[in-house]
């Protein structure tokens, strides 16, 4: 543990914030990501050590991954994989020949006083990823993405002005991916990284979430005069985990470095931590650039060879991504492009309403109680899509009975609500709470004729050409019935006796 008190201070200039905002159409923004993503595999990079999150503080190491001297890494072939399917995916060069670099530096969350990680030979290069902007598709480029070794995690007791390390972290494997400053305003950002990681997740290769680490980001920006050529002096923030915390940083670091142009002042190449409750960045520490780290060939792992099967393998079992299933919606099943858009941002999602609506026969009423109950319960419940525990032939046949007239959308819907919880059997649960409705003739003409009676003043209007009398009477039927009345059978029944 170390004394974690950092001086701190905030940068304020004397331009106003009006001026600033009337400067912002003069200036353009340029943004660049560093994204670091935590791979799903099931033991560290360098270890076997448990890669799992929550464990008790410290339970997950080894003499590797806390730095012990004499304790040698070995490769994990499937961070390997990983690296190689997401560069697949992202249309990367892999680098068949590419090797792991030692970047020194010290830092209590660094056992090894360097990190693992790759410099000169990263093993994907040159890709890009299509995203869909306000002004239409926009291809950003990837520079490069390399495999690495993810540090400890700091805990901070502000009682006790110390902070503590927990090395469950340490070793965990990462794929950090480097893109090209192409992106020019928040939007495109988080559209990049919507799109990043939602490949991840179809690869199945990182839940990417945010909240937990697993997706973490460091925004590069720099802004400078609109038609000009030359870059600015860029700013890292590093290490933001929300893409609000992530939009609001971006458009306040635009606006503070504009603030400093416009007084005259230089933007310093630097390192700055964001807040985003107190809704400003800090500066933590000068940029450190390349030659700082004395990057050099790690010595204890040799370079890699990689074979031509072992790649074309990983490009064949590519899945249909979130692009295509979109395209195969819309064509196939005659689904809006909405409604497409929407089934497809998760792989879970997908795949339970492509079984759902195999099932009922009837994908657009299988898309509806998707976009309508599923996505509903889920905001309610503040459940993720790997959280869903129906069975997708419990809501095909809440979905067919509807159809049939055995159950009104009511009452559907409120049956499903218990499926979604507790994946209960929906045909047995309707029957045992009364739900099905009630084909029963003579249950049916003894309501007709108790609301017959009972509204005679109506029936004289029916009598006299008011059409709404008679959806009037069906729904007085209805209510008697408790919502249980077959529609039909109470509409065929009302008419004759009114006929008569």
């Amino acid at each position: 543990m170390f004394d974690g008190n950092v001086n701190e201070k905030v940068i304020k200039t004397d331009i106003e914030t009006e001026s600033v905002d009337s400067c912002l159409d003069t200036y353009e923004t340029v943004i660049g990501l560093e994204v670091h993503i935590e791979l799903a595999t099931k033991t560290k990079i360098f270890c076997s050590c448990d890669t799992s999150f929550g464990g008790a503080v410290n339970s997950h190491t080894c003499p590797v991954c806390t730095g012990m001297p004499g304790a040698l890494p070995v490769l994990n072939k499937k961070v390997v994989e990983y690296a190689i399917a997401l560069g697949c995916a992202t249309n990367c060069e892999i680098n068949k020949h590419c090797r792991f670099d030692r970047k020194n530096y010290f830092y209590p969350d660094n056992p090894q006083n360097y990190q693992i990680s790759q410099l000169y030979a990263p093993i994907c290069v040159n890709g890009n990823l299509v995203i869909e902007t306000e002004d239409g598709e926009k291809t950003i480029g990837i520079h490069e993405m390399h495999m690495e070794e993810d540090a400890g995690k700091l805990i901070h007791d502000e009682q006790e002005n110390m902070s503590y390390v927990d090395y469950n972290r340490s070793g965990v494997p990462l794929i950090e991916v480097v893109s090209e400053p192409d992106m020019r305003n928040a939007k495109e950002v988080i559209a990049y990284l919507e799109k990043l990681k939602m490949i991840c997740q179809y690869l199945e290769i990182s839940d990417c979430k945010l909240q937990e680490g697993s997706m973490r980001v460091d925004v590069n920006l720099s802004v400078r005069k609109c038609g000009s050529k030359r870059y600015g002096t860029r700013t890292e923030m590093k290490n933001l985990n929300s893409f609000r915390a992530i939009t609001n940083a971006i458009e306040n670091e635009a606006k503070r470095q504009i603030r400093l142009l416009e007084n005259g002042e230089e933007v310093i190449l630097e390192t700055r931590r964001w807040d985003d409750i107190k809704m400003e960045s800090y500066s933590m520490r000068s940029k450190e650039e390349a030659k700082d780290y004395r990057y050099f060939p790690e010595p204890d792992l040799v370079e890699l060879a990689l074979e031509d099967s072992l790649i074309d393998n990983i490009k064949e079992a590519q899945p249909e991504f979130a692009d295509e299933k979109r395209e195969r919606y819309i064509k196939d099943f005659e689904l809006p492009e909405y409604d497409a858009k929407l089934l497809t941002e998760s792989k879970i999602i997908a795949e339970y309403f492509e079984e759902v609506a195999a099932l009922c026969g009837n994908p657009k009423k299988a898309s509806n109680w998707f976009i309508g109950e599923v996505f509903r319960l889920l905001k309610d419940e503040q459940m993720e899509p790997e959280d869903i525990k129906f069975t997708p032939k419990y809501l095909a046949d809440i979905i067919n009975v509807v159809s049939e007239g055995k159950i009104n959308l009511g009452n559907a819907k409120a049956v499903f609500e218990e499926v979604f919880r507790s994946n209960v059997e929906p045909l047995e649960y309707m029957k045992k709470h009364g739900l099905m409705m009630v084909s029963d003739t003579g249950a049916i003409e003894a309501a007709v004729n108790e609301v017959l009676a009972e509204c005679a003043n109506v029936v004289e209007d029916y009598y006299g050409g008011k059409d709404r009398a008679f959806g009037y009477l069906v729904g007085q039927v209805m209510k008697k019935m408790r919502g249980k009345g077959d529609p039909g059978k109470v509409n065929e029944i009302l008419r004759e006796k009114l006929e008569r």
